[in-house]
């Protein structure tokens, strides 16, 4: 049976008038249904250009991208999309923002938008609905534009480092949050990350990636014992400190080859 989301041999070029770079080389990997995943490694890795790929905002050089046994080459319903920045409308309230893809869909109807505010309620922004982004907090922007990108449904939620711009312990809350609510749906989830202690504490597998090209390096599977646990607690597991050392070797060994 084919996996849920399937890259098959996917690589890319970015060509300007003078130069060719590639960021990408012959990247296949597979997702299952339920699965949190991360993508890990150095700058220049080219982890972003795959979830572009995947989302397809860009097309790639070569390859291609499947969804449940369909080959995705438009930017598909199915797929949300939550970036570093909230990219929330400042003139809107968060009711609007939070409606707005259902709106762009045709699918915001009274059902959609009582889910999408039974969302925000749940993770703690009630009564912030008919406040304006530059009322809340960044952690509070960054929980809107998570209800956002679910109000759609989205079968894999793609997540470009969500939290990087946050403060250490609103993203620690944050990364429990989102954890939680995905969870619960039952959603897939890919995460890209610099963070290794990220990777560690909210994936099952952690692929990772060489820069320049990017190359697949190795794929790691969390061990049971943490992928049982919550971000939070993950972190305390004595199994996280051994996975984060061996990852932090092998990530510098991979820096060194730059």
């Amino acid at each position: 049976m084919m996996s849920f989301l399937v890259v098959h041999r996917i690589s890319h070029t970015y060509f300007t008038e003078k130069t060719a770079v590639t960021a990408l080389d012959n990247v296949s990997l597979s997702i299952e249904k339920g699965e949190f995943v991360s993508f890990l490694g150095p700058s220049g890795c080219g982890k972003t250009t795959l979830l572009s790929i995947i989302a397809s905002l860009i097309r790639p050089t070569e390859g291609t991208v499947m969804l449940e046994g369909e080959k995705i080459h438009s930017m598909h319903p199915s797929v949300g999309y939550m970036l570093q920045q909230d990219y929330l409308f400042p003139w809107k309230t968060i009711e609007e923002n939070i409606l707005l893809g259902l709106t762009i869909m045709g699918i915001n109807t009274q059902e959609t938008r009582q889910q999408a505010l039974d969302l925000l309620k749940r993770i703690g922004l009630k009564g912030t609905e008919h406040y304006y982004p530059n009322q809340l907090s960044g952690g509070m922007r960054q929980r809107a534009a998570l209800v956002r990108t679910m109000a759609t449904n989205p079968k894999i939620l793609l997540l470009d480092e969500p939290f990087s711009a946050l403060d250490y312990q609103t993203k620690l809350k944050l990364e429990e949050l989102v954890w939680q609510t995905l969870k619960e749906f039952g959603k897939t989830a890919l995460l890209v990350t610099h963070d290794i202690g990220e990777a560690i504490a909210m994936s099952d597998r952690i692929f990772l990636f060489s820069a320049k090209p990017g190359r697949l390096v190795r794929t790691f599977l969390v061990p049971s014992e943490l992928r049982q646990l919550s971000p939070f607690h993950a972190r305390q597991h004595p199994a996280f400190s051994d996975l984060f050392q061996f990852l932090w070797k092998e990530l510098d060994s991979l820096e060194a080859l730059k």
